[in-house]
């Protein structure tokens, strides 16, 4: 499939010859951009989540075939000033970051959808995300001082 994809604000063209090409592998091979990480490969840790037509995708099960006329963010293409950024950081939500652009994705995502989510849907902005170094607890404390008294009480706070 030929055509272009809208990466960050950015019009690139897609390989014609390869339909089958991960948009993980476009991210970081070909553009150099490295904020995505590749995890599992499989579409179930949520490391190289990415807004696809603004909702998140995971960039290692979307094809190059399925890109034309579409529009890609990627964490490089967040403001480095975005609440959810901030409210993470300073909440200790990472320690080794390599899960944090996939999170700030989703939720990136989540904020713009539901300013005040229940218990129930901040669990599913968790789902499909793993991080293997600090136990949620960071995280959890992070989505309470984003999202409000809503978010407290989840299990693991």
């Amino acid at each position: 499939m030929s055509g272009e994809v809208t990466i960050n604000g950015i019009n690139v063209a897609l390989d014609a010859g390869r339909p089958t090409r991960r948009l993980l592998d476009i991210l970081r091979e070909d553009l150099q951009l490295t904020g995505a990480k590749h995890g599992c490969g499989v579409g179930r840790c949520g490391a190289c989540t990415v807004l696809l037509d603004g909702a998140p995708v995971q960039s290692c099960l979307v094809f190059s075939a399925k890109l034309a006329g579409r529009n890609v963010t990627t964490i490089e293409g967040t403001p480095e000033t975005s609440p959810t950024r901030s409210v993470l950081a300073a909440e200790g939500g990472f320690q080794c970051g390599y899960c944090a652009p996939g999170f700030v994705m989703s939720l990136e995502y989540w904020a713009s959808q539901s300013p005040r989510p229940s218990p129930a849907e901040v669990e599913r902005m968790l789902a499909g995300h793993l991080c293997r170094c600090t136990g949620y607890a960071g995280i959890r404390r992070a989505l309470a001082a984003l999202f409000g008294p809503s978010s407290k009480g989840l299990p693991g706070q």
